[in-house]
């Protein structure tokens, strides 16, 4: 079996069966590779190095055209047909469908669960990733603080609404874990692990977060697909 897609001039898959990952553990990527370790897809994973410009590179830009992490080929798609697919929120929303899993049946609690997933998508997903930038990276030495602030401030209100919204829930649909706790993982634990922002959105009044976050981060397949493509 050969998969026809440009991609593989660049990254060729050894197994071309299965499902092929191109991601790096970022706050996104590691969205799609912890949703593949949970379903127990096979999968094969191709490292895209960001910081060599690898995501813009043509044959990376024929699978995504936005030229970033993650997307993925599934030689097996709908209808036996190859698929590919890119935006993170699209691929968990993908994944689940094609396998039934972490995404509720009930077509209400469906709808109230990709709510979830869009809110981290379109909040807090970049609000998270601004703050680190102006609270860690090259942001930090400009002397106008009001930017930091402003996301910081962001940052708050939206933890806030995830703290009430797992007040007397294990997971954010209920007992049901699903996509919406798988996207939002990574962006909280990077916010405060690696963007080092606890003391500064005072994280430790959180404590609904805090649980959750230790009880998702306890998982076996969080924890493989939060070092997938890694090296």
């Amino acid at each position: 079996m050969t998969l026809d897609h440009p991609i593989f001039a660049r990254w060729p898959a050894q197994h071309p069966d299965r499902l092929q990952l191109f991601g790096l553990p970022t706050p996104n990527g590691v969205k799609v590779s912890i949703m593949l370790e949970e379903c127990g897809l096979p999968y094969e994973a191709h490292r895209i190095d960001i910081m060599a410009n690898e995501s813009h590179d043509p044959a990376f830009l024929a699978l995504n055209p936005n030229g970033k992490i993650p997307a993925i080929y599934d030689p097996d798609g709908p209808g036996g047909k190859p698929l590919a697919l890119w935006e993170s929120g699209a691929i968990l929303i993908y994944l689940a469908d094609k396998t039934d899993r972490f995404l509720p049946e009930d077509p209400g609690r469906r709808y109230e669960a990709i709510q979830w997933l869009m809110w981290q998508m379109g909040g807090a997903g970049p609000m998270f990733g601004q703050l680190g930038f102006f609270h860690k990276f090259a942001g930090k030495d400009y002397e106008d603080k009001r930017p930091r602030d402003r996301y910081a401030a962001e940052s708050v209100r939206l933890l806030g609404v995830l703290d009430g919204r797992l007040d007397g829930r294990t997971w954010i649909m209920g007992e049901e874990y699903s996509i919406a706790d798988i996207s939002l993982l990574g962006w909280v634990r990077n916010l405060v692990g690696f963007y080092d922002a606890a003391e500064i959105v005072g994280f430790e009044r959180f404590r609904n977060i805090q649980s959750w976050l230790d009880r998702g981060l306890a998982r076996p397949a969080v924890q493989r697909g939060l070092v997938v493509c890694a090296t």
